[in-house]
């Protein structure tokens, strides 16, 4: 079974993070995406985080698609960081094939998340781009590092069979959309 890994806060989740799961899984030709609600991205600001039970709920109600799971699993099982969730997965379940999902916003700070590395070193990774990083991304630090491992995009229905290190940028639709702006957009609003 291939299985695409998507992460983030989700502060709140919409379309756009739907747009990209949904062509991750696609062109990467995955059995099924868990989207992994955290507790709290260690490198964030957590004051307007809501409640990861009401994050959790809304992304489940904005999902129509039985092939894709959401959950808060990182919080139940007490970690923190993106490579502890993994370790665990790859560990436990290693008759599966993960791969991570992240946009290339992400990418272009992947080197600041803790053991940036040893995430690459553990499952195939899937860099979906995004609008204002399309540039920037594919020139970072953690790109530059991990080029060599780099697959052609037509390569992608294959990645989640390669060894980790491989990763593939995939260019498609985009969406402006953001968590952050919808929460500024929603702080504006003042009720009557």
């Amino acid at each position: 079974m291939r299985i695409g890994l998507f992460g983030g806060s989700f502060n709140p989740f919409h379309e756009g993070h739907l747009l990209v799961i949904e062509e991750s899984m696609r062109r990467l030709q995955l059995d099924a995406v868990w989207v992994l609600v955290t507790p709290g991205n260690p490198l964030k600001n957590h004051k307007d985080l809501a409640p990861l039970a009401d994050r959790v709920e809304a992304a489940r109600r904005f999902i129509d698609n039985p092939k894709i799971r959401v959950t808060g699993f990182e919080a139940a099982h007490g970690f923190t960081y993106s490579w502890q969730t993994i370790r665990y997965l790859t560990e436990s379940m290693p008759d599966r094939r993960f791969v991570w999902i992240m946009g290339a916003d992400n990418l272009v700070n992947f080197n600041r998340w803790e053991r940036w590395r040893n995430i690459a070193a553990m499952v195939p990774l899937a860099i979906y781009v995004r609008p204002g990083s399309s540039r920037r991304a594919p020139s970072s630090m953690a790109a530059n590092y991990l080029s060599r491992w780099r697959v052609d995009e037509d390569d992608a229905p294959r990645l989640a069979m390669l060894k980790p290190r491989s990763w593939v940028y995939l260019h498609g639709r985009q969406s402006p959309l953001s968590s952050s702006a919808i929460r500024a957009r929603r702080q504006h609003v003042k009720p009557k």
